[in-house]
C-alpha cells in the first residue's frame, strides 16, 4: 500500500465513523467530517496533507498524490 491509497483508505474510514456516530450518539460529530472535508481540500491546493506527512515518517512508501 502506498502513501495516496492510506490516506483514502484513513480519511474514508473517519468519515464513515463521524457520520455514524452522528446517528447513534451525537449530531455534532458531523462538525468532524466537514473538518475532514476541509482538510482534503486544502490538501488538494496546497498540496500539504498532515496524514501524508505521517504516513511518510512511518515508512509508507510514496504514491504520485503526495511526495
Amino acid at each position: 500500500m502506498n502513501i495516496d491509497k492510506a490516506v483514502f483508505c484513513f480519511a474514508g474510514t473517519l468519515i464513515l465513523a463521524s457520520l455514524s456516530l452522528s446517528q447513534v450518539h451525537n449530531i455534532n460529530w458531523l462538525w468532524f467530517t466537514a473538518f475532514i472535508g476541509v482538510n482534503m481540500i486544502q490538501a488538494s491546493f496546497s498540496g500539504l496533507c498532515p496524514i501524508a506527512m505521517l504516513f511518510k515518517k512511518l515508512g509508507i512508501k510514496p504514491g504520485n498524490a503526495f511526495n
